[in-house]
């Protein structure tokens, strides 16, 4: 399913964390508000409790996020449980937990076409994450909807050799352990994710030219959403879904 991405001839809307910015970040309820408003595809990012239970969180730390204090990788899966993930954002959505991949999974099963974007966040175990996310996902039978995204060359490496994964990488300035080369890291990317802030139609260009599709983030106004079509790249990973669905809706009538 994911390969339809290649031949895209329209925008393609990647809810960042979910609906990021109405909702709290990689919380179940931010996941069903994007799937519902229409999303196309779901990023979130991975990482391991105290015991190796892979959670729905994007900082090291619960301290942005939740009400608690420390690294995520200090807590087990219960004691994760137990914090309130969605205070922070609205006294309405107290109560609110960091999810599991497995419970992820369990809510995505409503939407069988929805397309996915796993992050693996760096880390010392950061293949082991990919290898259980990896496992978790076949198990599920959504692998096929995967692209796997990392900062950390290294895992995007694995996940291509190993699996044969489709991978989004970044450019290369922006990664960790970056291989440069013919069989370097470039070869192991399917995509790559280019920030607003470098992104050109030039740029885009090199990443095609090189069959790298150009993907961007997170253009969350028209003006960004245009520059990014102007610029050749429409595969939009956003915090608000709105604009780029708006101006999607208005080139499709």
């Amino acid at each position: 399913m994911i390969e339809k991405l290649q031949n895209q001839q329209t925008i393609i809307v990647s809810a960042h964390r979910g609906w990021k910015s109405a909702y709290p970040e990689n919380t179940l309820l931010a996941f069903q508000r994007a799937m519902e408003l229409g999303a196309d595809m779901l990023e979130f990012d991975l990482r391991f409790s105290k015991d190796r239970v892979i959670m729905v969180i994007h900082d090291e730390t619960v301290d942005r996020t939740t009400d608690g204090s420390g690294k995520v990788s200090d807590y087990t899966m219960e004691e994760l449980k137990q914090l309130d993930a969605g205070g922070w954002f609205g006294k309405v959505y107290e109560g609110l937990k960091i999810p599991t991949l497995v419970e992820l999974c369990e809510l995505l099963a409503a939407y069988p076409h929805v397309l996915l974007n796993v992050e693996i966040k760096p880390s010392p175990d950061a293949k082991e994450v990919a290898d259980t996310a990896v496992s978790i996902l076949r198990e599920r039978g959504i692998l096929s909807n995967c692209v796997f995204t990392s900062f950390d060359a290294e895992v995007i490496a694995h996940l291509h050799d190993r699996y044969h994964c489709k991978t989004q990488g970044f450019p290369g300035e922006l990664m960790f352990n970056y291989v440069d080369g013919p069989d370097g890291t470039l070869s192991k990317m399917w995509a790559v994710g280019i920030s607003m802030k470098l992104l050109t139609p030039q740029l885009v260009q090199e990443y095609r030219e090189r069959g790298i599709l150009p993907w961007c983030y997170s253009p969350d106004d028209e003006q960004q959403v245009y520059y990014a079509l102007g610029c050749g790249s429409s595969l939009m990973t956003v915090n608000n879904p709105l604009p780029a669905m708006q101006i999607r809706e208005r080139m499709n009538q």
